[in-house]
């Protein structure tokens, strides 16, 4: 977004930076499926794992688990780094994901869900493959694959260092 305030005279206007969309997902597997979400985005009914933006001030960690909690109604315990993804969607729009495993803890049928969402359900990987275009991205499937592949960084993998006074 350009600020539309001319600098001060005499200053130097800083370059605008380019900031992709850094998110966050959750591969939750139980039992040979998979926690995902069905979910209308503009219009149309799309799979993703449980999945979203990072909120100001969040940690990485505290971002999945907290997706995961409002998208699905599970409570869950993240247990590794699945990887980084970067994808370009077909709009422009870039993304930095940070794919994590959890253990499915508990759940909570009475706990409304985030706008959008249809509802949360278990698939294998093989129906989630067989769903192609109604996949959110290609970070779905990926992600589901790299766990299966065993890819596998540990949660300190990921630092959250304090701002300096």
């Amino acid at each position: 977004m350009m600020n539309s305030n001319p600098p001060p005279p005499g200053s130097v206007a800083e370059p605008e930076v380019w900031r992709p969309h850094v998110t966050v997902a959750t591969v939750v597997p139980r039992d040979g499926r998979f926690l995902l979400v069905e979910e209308n985005v503009r219009d149309r009914l799309v799979l993703n794992q449980p999945a979203g933006h990072l909120d100001p001030a969040e940690t990485l960690h505290d971002a999945a688990r907290r997706e995961t909690r409002e998208e699905t109604g599970w409570d869950v315990e993240l247990t590794c780094l699945v990887g980084v993804q970067q994808w370009q969607a077909p709009g422009g729009d870039q993304f930095l994901r940070f794919t994590f495993a959890a253990e499915a803890l508990r759940h909570d049928p009475t706990r409304p869900l985030d706008a959008g969402i249809v509802r949360a359900l278990w698939m294998t990987r093989d129906e989630v493959a067989a769903a192609g275009e109604r996949l959110r991205s290609p970070m779905v499937l990926a992600g589901i694959d790299d766990w299966l592949d065993g890819r596998r960084l540990p949660l300190d993998a990921i630092r959250c260092l304090d701002a300096h006074p």
